[in-house]
């Protein structure tokens, strides 16, 4: 049995989960549960992040989402299953996780293809949402929290 390096940190300092859910309920106003799911699934991928890589399908299953396009996340730009704004929702997730792996972080042609598909109060959920799923991928991650040790509803 996998065992976490301690406590998860939100369960140490029970405000942050205050937070953290709040931040979470807010995002997912505004934009399709299985637009978010998805982008939390690639955020978690890139990040390593066992367990969003193990909740979020399920929560997206239960949400409508198919396995085909679960499993086609990782290989998005290849696969025919997403729309136009679920590609630059997905374009965006990865440049806004890898903000260090370019010189300019979000380039303007990733932005302005989001900006296509998004209104601004969408972009902003849409931001605030990978920003919180990164902030969930990097607490896990960092204390080595196992898999199934928290379940989906």
């Amino acid at each position: 049995m996998m065992h976490a390096r301690m406590n998860h940190p939100v369960m140490v300092l029970p405000e942050a989960m205050n937070v953290l859910q709040s931040l979470g309920a807010l995002t997912k106003q505004g934009l399709p549960e299985k637009l978010l799911e998805l982008v939390h699934l690639r955020a978690s991928q890139i990040n390593g992040c066992s367990v969003c890589v193990d909740m979020h399908p399920k929560i997206a299953r239960k949400a409508g989402e198919t396995d085909e396009r679960l499993f086609a996340v990782s290989a998005w730009r290849d696969a025919p299953y997403f729309t136009d704004a679920e590609r630059a929702a997905l374009a965006l997730t990865e440049a806004v996780t890898r903000l260090a792996d370019r010189e300019d972080p979000v380039p303007d042609a990733i932005w302005n293809e989001a900006a296509k598909h998004f209104d601004e109060r969408e972009l902003a959920t849409l931001i605030l949402s990978i920003a919180t799923i990164n902030v969930w991928n990097r607490l896990n991650a960092t204390i080595k929290m196992p898999v199934g040790v928290w379940k989906v509803a």
